[in-house]
């Protein structure tokens, strides 16, 4: 029996067109690409992380020569955010922005790794944590739920 599996999400114009919240996400995300140490993809990633009160954490990828030793910006974040403020365990929403090698902002999606550490944290907080991603030419995708990113997932 052949099924279709469709997954709902938003697209907006530009980080403009979001409420004042998720542009400040996306904008601190885009600060968050000078941080990235991305020598052998020339890929840097900038994402961050909006708590339950308010507060923003925020993380990049770390390449690393011995690869696969390094870390993507989306698990930076979200383990920052954990390690930063054990006491809050609510988290909203994540933004992922791309830059290319020639500095552009560019289409960013967490990659199979980083969906699954997302996934967990929102089955542990019980409520969907919203992902903003930047795609070409500084349009938005808002996806309402990890869980949306990760059919066929599993937890323990």
């Amino acid at each position: 029996m052949e099924k279709t599996l469709n997954i709902r999400y938003r697209e907006y114009a530009s980080a403009a067109a979001l409420g004042a919240a998720d542009g400040e996400l996306m904008r601190r995300a885009v600060a968050a690409t000078e941080g990235a140490y991305a020598p052998y993809s020339g890929f840097r990633v900038g994402a961050a992380v909006r708590l339950a009160d308010g507060s923003v954490v925020t993380g990049s990828n770390q390449e690393n020569a011995a690869y696969p030793s390094g870390l993507c910006a989306e698990r930076t974040a979200i383990f920052a955010a954990s390690a930063q403020r054990p006491d809050m365990r609510d988290y909203e929403a994540i933004a992922i922005v791309g830059r290319n090698a020639g500095g552009e902002l560019c289409e960013a999606s967490p990659c199979g790794a980083c969906r699954q550490v997302l996934l967990e944290y929102e089955q542990r907080q019980g409520h969907p944590l919203r992902v903003l991603c930047m795609l070409e030419g500084g349009a938005v995708r808002e996806v309402g739920s990890v869980a949306d990113l990760m059919p066929f997932s599993f937890a323990l």
